[in-house]
C-alpha cells in the first residue's frame, strides 16, 4: 500500500519554521529523527512511515530546527536550551495532538526523553539508538561533533570523526545552525528517568553502543523493554526490522 506524503509547515520556538511530513491517518506518531538527518532519511526512506500508515498509524515527521527543511537560524536567539523540546510541544499543540505516540532515533531520542520530563505525555513511547550515557552525558557526544564541526575541511579517512563529516556532506548540513543547536541539548539526571513511567521500548543495533549501554537504560525506567535489530548506530536505521519493532510496540 502506498501513502503520500503531506507537508506542511508548524511554528517553532522563537518564531522558526519548522517543516512536518506527514504519512497515513489514524493513530497519531510524532517521530523525531536524529542528529545531521532528516524526517526523509531516517523515516521515510527505509519504510519505517509506510509500515506505521500500513499498519492504521498516522506518521507525523518534522524535520527538526537546523535539520532538512526546516529553518536554519544563526541568530543565537533561535537555540535556547532545549530548544528541540519546545519545538516538539510547538508541533503537538498545534496539530492538535493529544492521544499519540511519541518515537525518537538517536537526538530524537534524547529530545523524547526530554520531552516527556517536560510535560509531554505520549501513551507510548520508543528510544531507538539510545543508551544511558547518551541522556546522562550528552557534553562529551556533543564535544565530538562541535569538533568534527570546526575540524570540517580537515578530516581525512581514519580520523575518528569522518564518518560525521561525510554524512553532513551527503545531507548539507548548515554547519554554524547545528553547532548552536548541539550547544542547546540538556543532560538528564539518571534520578529523573524514575519520571518516564509510560511503557518504552529501546531498540539498538546489536554493534551499537554510540549512546552508551541501552540495557543500563532499560534498568533506569520504570517500565521499559529492549529489542536489538542488526546493525550499527548508523546502519540500524536501515533495517527493515527497526520499523517492524515499532510498530508492533505501539500496536499492542
Amino acid at each position: 500500500m502506498t501513502n503520500e506524503v503531506r507537508d506542511e509547515t508548524v511554528i517553532g520556538f522563537n518564531g522558526a519554521e519548522l517543516a512536518v511530513h506527514r504519512m497515513g491517518s489514524g493513530k497519531p506518531v510524532l517521530l523525531l529523527h536524529g542528529l545531521f538527518s532528516s524526517a526523509q532519511m531516517n523515516w521515510i526512506r527505509f519504510g519505517h512511515a509506510q509500515k506505521l500508515a500500513d499498519a492504521g498509524f498516522e506518521a507525523i515527521m518534522p524535520d527538526l530546527r537546523a535539520h532538512g527543511n526546516s529553518a536554519k537560524p544563526h541568530d543565537p536567539m533561535g537555540y535556547a536550551p532545549d530548544v528541540l523540546v519546545k519545538d516538539a510541544q510547538a508541533v503537538a499543540e498545534q496539530l492538535g495532538l493529544e492521544d499519540y505516540d511519541l518515537v525518537g532515533f538517536s537526538l530524537g531520542a534524547r529530545t523524547a526523553v526530554r520531552c516527556v520530563l517536560a510535560g509531554m505525555a505520549p501513551r507510548r513511547v520508543v528510544l531507538a539508538g539510545m543508551g544511558l550515557e547518551g541522556l546522562t552525558g550528552w557534553d562529551r557526544r556533543a564535544a565530538f561533533f562541535i569538533d568534527a564541526i570546526d575540524r570540517f575541511d580537515e578530516v581525512r579517512h581514519g580520523d575518528p570523526a569522518f564518518m560525521a563529516v561525510q554524512f553532513m556532506k551527503t545531507m548539507k548540513v548548515d554547519r554554524l545552525a547545528a553547532r548552536q543547536l548541539l550547544q542547546s541539548v540538556e543532560d538528564t539526571a539518571p534520578d529523573k528517568l524514575g519520571e518516564v513511567t509510560m511503557p518504552v521500548l529501546l531498540v539498538c543495533g546489536n554493534q551499537d553502543t554510540d549512546n552508551g549501554s541501552p540495557e543500563a537504560l532499560v534498568a533506569a525506567l520504570p517500565d521499559a523493554a529492549l529489542e536489538p535489530v542488526p546493525g550499527t548506530h548508523m546502519s540500524s536505521v536501515t533495517e527493515p526490522a527497526l520499523g517492524d519493532a515499532i510498530v508492533r510496540f505501539l500496536a499492542a
